[in-house]
């Protein structure tokens, strides 16, 4: 016997889940030293944000992303399993999105997967999805060795086996090119390479999350003072800026929808792994918020569909979750968009702060959510509930409010609709501490492309 309790337990003691995520639910990850020893600004979130459009930025990710190590013969057997991507063609030296869903076909999360040899893997961030590949390596009889580097938030050691920095913006490849020692490698989109910066050996993934050049800078955690130090120093010139955590969070207009609701939690096919996780693990911290309450937990599932993935999806090997998908009819997919929110309804909220009067719900910049997975309604112009608003921030840049949405098939997702967000949470707000009271309002808000910016549109397509 034993008196731990699973996760599993926790949830068999919650008897309306929504009700639990909703209000009680305790996201730690997103509270605890979210960014370790990097501050919430170096300069101004502004400044800092702007970078990465006029000049170029220096992300941080150090403390904050998890990272799981695999290796053994086994290794691409398992991983291949709990993919919805095909690895026929994956070579060594390649970064890909790894996505995975659970047997009923909602997603669980995404990753970034390195392939460092034959039979050495590194997955980065999406902690649901590391926690699902490290439970079948565990009971799936593969012959592979996991180590998990926990991000700092639950890491008591306050050390990494890697740093993490990332360069983005229009100046990022000059800078780049200026601080490695050599000549500059021709490096693909999401290929990586091998090269030195201060003397270090630096891995090196080309990719762009705003759609701008970028690169991710990873090496062995001691050398990330003389790293840093080196490119701050470099890109001083071009305008270089490091990014603290408060505009590093408050970016979420290039399309990107991070740790959605996993699929997980009420899936009969996933007990087992329900009863494997312990009742603090990190799904047990979705903590919900917004306009939108559910009537059951499954109404936040999404999958991969949703998130515009299709083209990530490949039907050539048998996963968890494959044949849920194949069932999933083309009119249930939702169409992922951006809403750019309307200044008249804006200043309304934030003019509503003032005096004695009653307020709505307090808006925050750069990120105006306020709950750790905030999905509020959306809704046509008679009415109808066609859709969730998800991640939502002020975009410097351009002095727009943008969020990214799920919207049901119709006439409704034409870019240049308007449709109506609804801003705050019924009855006044939730039992959430950080949640004051408030009345509910209406927000007009234009539908456009995703990712929002037409040059990142443009450098999307071309991929």
């Amino acid at each position: 016997m034993t008196d731990r309790q699973s996760f599993q337990d926790l949830l068999d003691g919650k008897p309306d889940l929504v009700d639990y995520f909703y209000n009680d639910a305790k996201p730690w990850h997103a509270s605890a030293a979210p960014g370790g020893p990097v501050p919430p600004a170096y300069s101004n979130w502004r400044d800092e944000q702007l970078a990465t459009a006029e000049t170029a930025a220096l992300l941080h990710q150090t403390y904050i992303l998890p990272a799981l190590y695999l290796k053994g013969p086994d290794a691409l057997k398992l991983l291949s399993r709990i993919a919805v991507n095909g690895f026929a063609n994956y070579g060594f030296d390649r970064g890909k999105q790894f996505v995975a869903v659970s047997p009923n076909g909602y997603l669980i999360g995404d990753c970034i997967l390195y392939r460092h040899g034959e039979e050495s893997f590194e997955l980065v961030s999406g902690a649901p999805v590391l926690n699902w590949v490290i439970y079948h390596a565990e009971t799936g009889g593969y012959d592979v060795e996991t180590v998990l580097d926990e991000s700092l938030n639950n890491n008591p050691t306050g050390r990494r086996r890697r740093y993490r920095f990332e360069i983005c913006g229009p100046n990022a490849k000059e800078i780049f090119a200026s601080c490695i020692e050599g000549e500059m490698p021709d490096i693909g989109f999401f290929r990586f390479a091998r090269v030195r910066i201060a003397g270090k050996d630096v891995m090196v993934l080309r990719h762009g999350m705003t759609g701008s050049y970028a690169v991710e800078l990873s090496g062995p955690y001691d050398d990330q003072d003389a790293v840093r130090d080196h490119i701050l120093k470099v890109g001083e010139g071009p305008g270089l800026k490091p990014m603290g955590m408060t505009a590093y969070y408050g970016g979420s207009h290039g399309g990107w929808i991070p740790y959605p609701v996993p699929g997980i939690l009420t899936d009969p096919a996933a007990a087992d792994y329900r009863r494997y996780l312990p009742a603090h693990t990190f799904e047990a911290g979705y903590q919900l918020g917004g306009s939108f309450v559910g009537s059951d937990i499954s109404d936040y599932y999404a999958t991969p569909y949703d998130f515009g993935y299709e083209k990530i999806i490949k039907f050539d090997h048998d996963f968890f979750g494959r044949e849920a998908l194949e069932k999933i009819p083309d009119d249930a997919k939702r169409k992922k968009v951006s809403l750019v929110w309307n200044h008249d309804d804006i200043m309304k909220v934030l003019g509503s702060q003032f005096g004695k009067r009653s307020r709505y719900k307090a808006i925050n910049f750069p990120s105006l959510s306020y709950a750790w997975k905030q999905c509020d309604e959306v809704r046509n112009g008679r009415g109808d509930l066609v859709g969730l608003s998800l991640n939502v921030s002020y975009v410097c840049t351009y002095g727009e409010v943008v969020s990214i949405a799920l919207l049901e098939q119709g006439p409704h997702t034409a870019i240049g609709t308007e449709v109506l967000i609804t801003w705050g949470e019924p009855n006044g707000g939730s039992r959430k501490p950080q949640v004051e009271r408030h009345e509910q309002t209406t927000i007009r808000a234009t539908v456009a492309e995703v990712p929002f910016q037409h040059d990142i549109q443009r450098n999307v397509t071309a991929r």
